[in-house]
């Protein structure tokens, strides 16, 4: 098998490190910081020097983090990439142990649209954020050995499975088997305590989730794809983190912009979501503590643009027909321009270009998918971002298969070709 190119393996290794949102977060700040990226407190008075590179975090999950640009934002505009550090997954409920029949079980809820059949058989581990007392802030918890699994009912109890479908009841099918021996309480915060190192009676609250706990890969005869959990959306988390690291400080005219969102897989409607005020928020204190005004504020949104990055649908060769004809993007074929004149998707014929020939001064070919028209299509952070700001928006994704999957795939070849369009984007091309 050929060399595994670097950027996937940094692709890899960002959703390895990412089993949450939280730790999607941390990562990125991580990532950000050895890039000169200093932290900034929504807090504070901020005051902003020429060059300055900051990010922001609300709620540990979502991140925005930007690079002031040569020229004041009410003459230059912000270029803006969006995504979501959020998948779908099983999270367990406040009350998240369960003792049932001898069996010990995680009392789970299903959070976005999960593929849930994909997550049977799975080797599953537990991740998220805990709650300590006496401390002010969070632990992040990332189990990584395989701890529980909701195992499939034998087919001697449901011979007609293969040919009527498997019908998963949320509540009662999805609990995942932790261990033996129930009827004891308490043993969650055992758990969780043994992990942290602390005393059981320390555990005071906690976010947590159920994550595959097999590490991503690459496959394929000649290596041509990756096999990973949450790649909808964290290759385009990744995508925009390296499009920002790679900008030369204080080079491009606009302010550089990349916001991570919380919450994209149900609705985006919280404090830290693309619908919230946070982004706005943001941009106002950078223009404002530039020396603009409120008058700047807006001219420096309408000479904006964002980037809406949300993983697009490629075709599957198993289920062709289910694509419109002409817009079936192929693995391996670069970057997707998503378009719906229902808005749910927030490109037009303007912002299309745009990308595109960015793209095209990267040297990397672009894609067009349209939802056929018998069918529903799904929507992301773009039209809300575009109808927050009034921000003109484009909608792009690399395309990928087994989208909400506890394990998904795509090309390992065209998260390079993403990353040199958004950074052929931010440099101005």
């Amino acid at each position: 098998m050929p060399e595994t190119p670097t950027l996937t393996h940094s692709l890899l290794s960002y959703v390895e490190a990412s089993p949450t949102p939280f730790h999607a977060v941390a990562e990125a700040r991580a990532r950000l910081a050895a890039h000169g990226f200093t932290a900034l407190d929504e807090r504070d008075a901020w005051k902003l020097e020429a060059g300055a590179r900051h990010v922001v975090v609300r709620h540990d999950s979502t991140l925005v983090a930007f690079a002031l640009g040569s020229a004041p934002p009410a003459e230059a505009g912000f270029l803006l990439i969006g995504a979501h550090t959020d998948s779908p997954n099983l999270r367990l409920k406040p009350r998240g142990e369960l003792n049932r029949n001898g069996f010990r079980q995680f009392a789970v809820e299903v959070y976005g649209g999960v593929l849930l059949h994909t997550w049977l058989d799975r080797d599953l581990s537990l991740a998220g954020r805990v709650f300590v007392a006496g401390e002010e802030q969070p632990r992040l918890l990332r189990m990584t050995r395989p701890l529980c699994r909701v195992p499939s009912l034998a087919i001697h109890f449901d011979r007609e499975v293969n040919d009527r479908g498997l019908v998963l009841h949320k509540q009662n099918h999805l609990p995942p088997l932790a261990g033996l021996g129930g009827g004891d309480e308490g043993w969650l915060n055992a758990l969780l305590a043994a992990e942290l190192g602390v005393p059981a009676d320390a555990i005071v609250g906690a976010d947590l989730m159920l994550h595959d706990a097999v590490p991503p890969c690459v496959s394929g005869v000649d290596g041509e794809f990756v096999h990973a959990p949450r790649l909808d959306n964290l290759a385009s988390c990744h995508a925009a983190l390296e499009a920002l690291c790679a900008a030369a400080p204080g080079r491009p005219a606009p302010t550089l912009v990349i916001a991570l969102y919380d919450h994209e897989e149900v609705g985006s409607q919280s404090a830290e979501g693309a619908s919230s005020a946070f982004l706005w928020s943001l941009l106002e204190r950078i223009v404002r503590t530039t020396g603009g005004t409120a008058e700047d504020v807006h001219r420096a949104l309408a000479r904006s643009l964002c980037v809406s990055a949300d993983m697009a649908h490629g075709v599957h060769p198993n289920y062709a027909d289910l694509h419109e004809p002409q817009h079936a993007p192929k693995l391996g074929g670069g970057p997707v321009i998503k378009l719906n004149s229902n808005q749910r998707y927030a490109t037009n014929g303007a912002t299309a270009l745009r990308f595109e020939r960015a793209a095209q001064a990267a040297g990397v070919p672009v894609q067009r998918f349209v939802m056929r028209s018998d069918l529903p299509c799904g929507s992301t952070i773009g039209p809300i971002t575009a109808a927050r700001l009034g921000v003109a928006t484009v909608d792009v994704g690399n395309p990928m298969l087994s989208m909400h999957s506890i394990r998904e795939l795509a090309s390992s070849q065209d998260q390079a070709a993403m990353v040199a369009a958004l950074s052929a984007l931010f440099a101005g091309r």
